[in-house]
């Protein structure tokens, strides 16, 4: 690759971010021209557009899976009888609410990918948040962050979560044993936060309708067919990989998509045509835009050049590596979708690895999992990095995307800026919490 073409890349990607930062251009618009610029330039080519196919499949599958199994359960009626029911636990309490998301939230976030935990959530925050009478702004960006967090309980609740356990090998019983603790904490270091960030909704208290109860469901039988599909893809999150015939998550949610569009033609409640309209291609397009960023930096020899610098600058002291990867990746995470950023990363960690000597050179292609336990504290720092230091900026995650995409087609868009409002200090709080797990992860390993 030419000097020219290396620098382009670079100024290329700087102008995107600008231009998403300051509102210049619609985020997917720019990442599109941006690509397009480089392609014209001969800087990325149909090779590099495959490779990013085959690096991003996995991720890209989780979240169109889960969006379409959440836009099926639309027309069941559950989201509303969910939603009346959740009012009524809160009595009005402004407080109540936002606990009761949290835990909401969490347990959602543990079986199913952030962003289409957003989507599931979503009707039912902006229902609470009318009869509350408050703005829904601020706890869908609260529910985004939240699902990050949340993200990290288990294999399956990030895409970016996911390609780290495929990357090293890690099941989804072994990652609730190792890594889970980590989330719990992420999530619980929001809680004192919540007053501080949204001031107004914590001390709110509206007195509800009297005899407020939940409508009965008017399709019951297909409401049952589509929650059976969402628990036959949960069922697989769980038990695939221990199958005859493995089935790992993106598989899964593939599986659970086609039987909710199954239901959805069985039932004849509306077009097939309308769930795929109503996908959040957007998103999908934007992350896979990222992803393509990614694979031209890795062809400029940046990340094995990163990885030089990691093993120069700590040498074969673990924790000092995973405490700096963990703040290097969480500020990058913030200004670039965090699944490219893991995927990066990713690579990133097993150079520094190898040049360490403590895994072969095989070590850096795909199926390679034979990983000693040291080496688990790094690559735990790095994936919380990349997951909660996405929650700084409203292009910081996947969940962001789609929480920000919501408020807009609901008449409330969000600037980049009103984002970092909430997302900064709850990233350095969570970082901060992050560092102890690692720290302690790094002491027993």
């Amino acid at each position: 690759m030419h000097d020219f073409q290396v620098y382009s890349i670079y100024a290329v990607f700087a102008a995107v971010i600008l231009c998403i930062a300051f509102n210049l251009l619609e985020m997917t618009l720019a990442a599109l021209l941006g690509l397009s610029i480089l392609t014209i330039l001969g800087a990325i080519t149909h090779k590099d557009v495959l490779n990013t196919f085959v690096a991003s499949e996995g991720a890209l599958s989780l979240l169109f899976g889960g969006m379409v199994v959440a836009r099926v359960l639309g027309p069941t009626g559950i989201f509303e009888n969910v939603g009346t029911r959740f009012l009524i636990m809160t009595g009005g309490s402004g407080r109540r609410f936002l606990l009761m998301l949290t835990a909401m939230v969490s347990v959602v976030c543990a079986i199913l990918p952030n962003a289409t935990a957003v989507i599931l959530i979503a009707p039912i925050l902006i229902r609470v948040c009318g009869e509350l009478e408050v703005d829904f702004v601020g706890p869908m960006i609260l529910t985004a962050m939240l699902s990050n967090a949340a993200g990290l309980l288990t294999l399956v609740g990030d895409p970016a979560t996911f390609l780290v356990g495929q990357s090293i090998g890690l099941g989804f019983v072994e990652y609730l044993k190792k890594v889970s603790l980590g989330g719990v904490m992420a999530i619980i270091v929001l809680i004192p936060l919540m007053p501080l960030l949204f001031p107004q909704i914590w001390r709110t208290r509206r007195k509800l309708p009297p005899g407020l109860k939940p409508k009965p469901l008017e399709r019951p039988g297909f409401c049952l067919f589509a929650l059976l599909t969402l628990a036959v893809m949960v069922g697989l999150f769980l038990t695939g990989d221990i199958l005859p015939t493995p089935i790992v998550p993106p598989a899964a949610a593939i599986i659970g998509a086609s039987l909710a569009l199954l239901a959805i033609y069985s039932s004849k409640v509306e077009p097939v045509d309308a769930i795929f309209r109503d996908i959040d291609w957007k998103t999908l397009i934007f992350i896979f835009c990222m992803m393509c960023f990614v694979e031209v930096f890795t062809k400029t020899g940046v990340m094995g050049g990163l990885s030089r610098a990691m093993h120069a600058n700590f040498g074969d002291n673990l924790l000092l590596a995973g405490f700096a990867l963990l703040g290097a990746v969480g500020l990058a995470s913030g200004f670039l979708a965090n699944i490219p950023v893991v995927a990066a990363a990713i690579l990133m960690t097993k150079g520094y690895l190898v040049l360490m000597q403590m895994v072969p050179e095989e070590a850096l292609g795909l199926g390679f999992t034979d990983w000693p336990d040291t080496a688990l504290p790094v690559f735990v720092a790095m994936m919380f990095g990349g997951t909660l230091g996405g929650n700084a900026t409203m292009i910081g995650s996947s969940a962001n995307l789609v929480s920000v995409g919501i408020c807009a087609s609901h008449g409330r868009p969000v600037q980049f800026a009103g984002f970092l409002r909430y997302g900064v200090p709850a990233t350095v709080c969570q970082l901060a919490v992050s560092a102890v797990y690692v720290w302690a992860l790094a002491k027993l390993a």
